[in-house]
């Protein structure tokens, strides 16, 4: 059945695979980008199922007004993509309390701008699917990610959460953790190297940022396929709360789930029986 996918980060990398994907299974599809004109061009051009929308996400009352936009166009929303996002690389005591703060307020509070934009829609309906793109490095702590593994767990942790939010409403929730994939994520627009600079990380944010920098452009994922598989998983009735995708991805999360029993397990001779004595 068709579909109403509200798309952020449209543009450019895996939003604009997505929305290709979406259009050529049928669905009508809104793509937004700070840029509408490169939204359109990357999708071909004026079509009868896209509306192609202005969105800064950095902006609660743009976000709103592409939700109207879309009410407008399609009557409906059904399910949201929250796609847009950056990386700020680097060791923790080398990124700046400023860049920490502009990578959390990307991947972490502007998605959340757009989803409060389209929940008001989603709930009218008492029906939708919010899908958020997350990463390996929300589920595993990955070297020299320390500010984007913070964001990508926040927004497993709020994902997760508003799950139950929305349940009552007939609002599924999706977090979706791509391994690597030859998306724009690592190019120069995405990216941003570490402000400050310390003697005893040197050598190794050297090494670091060259093996980044190689790995832009050689990554074994495909976003088309990616694309693909995200617009079968929209079709589902009941759609997962988790989708890991990506053969490196699936084992590294299974084996975070291992380790965490294990964790909890060893946890219990010392920290099970921690309840006020019975009186």
């Amino acid at each position: 059945m068709s579909k109403v996918v509200f798309i952020t980060g449209a543009g450019r990398g895996m939003g604009a695979d997505i929305a290709r994907a979406a259009l050529a299974a049928g669905h009508r599809v809104v793509a937004t980008g700070r840029t509408p004109p490169n939204v359109l061009d990357a999708l071909g051009g004026e079509q009868e199922n896209l509306l192609v929308t202005r969105l800064d996400i950095t902006d609660l009352e743009q976000a709103r007004a592409a939700a109207d936009a879309a009410v407008e166009r399609f009557g409906r929303i059904d399910v949201l993509i929250n796609n847009a996002a950056n990386f700020y690389a680097g060791y923790f005591e080398e990124i700046s309390p400023e860049q920490m703060r502009a990578q959390i307020e990307t991947n972490v509070f502007r998605p959340m701008n757009v989803t409060r934009a389209v929940l008001p829609v989603m709930r009218r309906q008492r029906s939708g699917h919010v899908v958020t793109i997350s990463s390996l490095a929300g589920a595993v702590g990955l070297e020299f990610c320390a500010a984007y593994a913070t964001s990508k767990f926040a927004v497993e942790g709020w994902t997760e959460s508003l799950r139950h939010d929305l349940e009552p409403y007939g609002i599924a929730t999706t977090i979706v953790e791509p391994g690597f994939f030859r998306t724009e994520l690592l190019v120069d627009a995405s990216t941003t190297w570490p402000e400050l600079s310390l003697d005893d990380y040197a050598e190794r944010t050297a090494a670091q940022i060259s093996t980044w920098k190689q790995i832009n452009g050689t990554q074994e994922g495909d976003p088309a396929k990616i694309a693909d598989a995200l617009i079968t998983l929209i079709g589902r009735e009941e759609p997962p709360l988790r989708f890991v995708a990506g053969g490196d991805a699936i084992p590294a999360v299974a084996d975070k789930g291992r380790t965490l029993t294990e964790q909890a397990e060893a946890s219990r001779a010392l920290g099970g029986s921690l309840a006020h004595d019975a009186s």
